[in-house]
């Protein structure tokens, strides 16, 4: 099953929104809901760079940095890295049910600016099984996230 397309009034609302603010929110929620399955990964090779996922079909950059304490939100500008791709790839990417190499080969993430850096964490990304990661999840998300996944396979 394929999961729906992004409604377009409310994509036209987001790509209106000033990106600061969906960067801490996408921070925050990071911090809440992956970081816990995300921290003891060595981020020094990324600390001090900011990377950005552009959320095409929104119109959306979300710009942030990883450092010890993990996501922190950054003003839009220059990223080290950037992570292009529309929201439904992004959720199939995060839901483990597209691999991020076939959504690169297909065109459908792409990597601009620093692509060293860019596959680095890419990579470190992908050595996290979603299921470890569901369990570290707090306030009951994790099962949530995983009868998504069911729901959406």
């Amino acid at each position: 099953m394929r999961l729906p397309a992004f409604p377009a009034p409310i994509a036209r609302l987001v790509a209106a929104l000033p990106s600061y603010p969906a960067s801490l929110a996408f921070a925050a929620a990071g911090n809440l809901v992956a970081w816990p399955a995300l921290r003891d990964q060595d981020w020094s090779a990324v600390a001090g760079q900011v990377l950005c996922v552009q959320v095409e079909d929104l119109g959306l950059g979300l710009h942030f940095s990883v450092g010890g304490k993990g996501f922190q939100a950054e003003p839009a500008g220059n990223a080290a890295v950037i992570f292009r791709a529309r929201v439904r790839d992004l959720a199939r990417l995060a839901l483990r049910l597209e691999d991020p190499d076939t959504l690169f080969f297909d065109r459908r993430l792409r990597i601009e600016g620093d692509t060293d850096l860019g596959l680095r964490v890419k990579n470190m990304l992908d050595a996290i099984e979603l299921e470890a990661a569901a369990a570290a999840m707090p306030l009951g998300l994790g099962p949530m996230v995983l009868r998504l996944r069911r729901w959406a396979a």
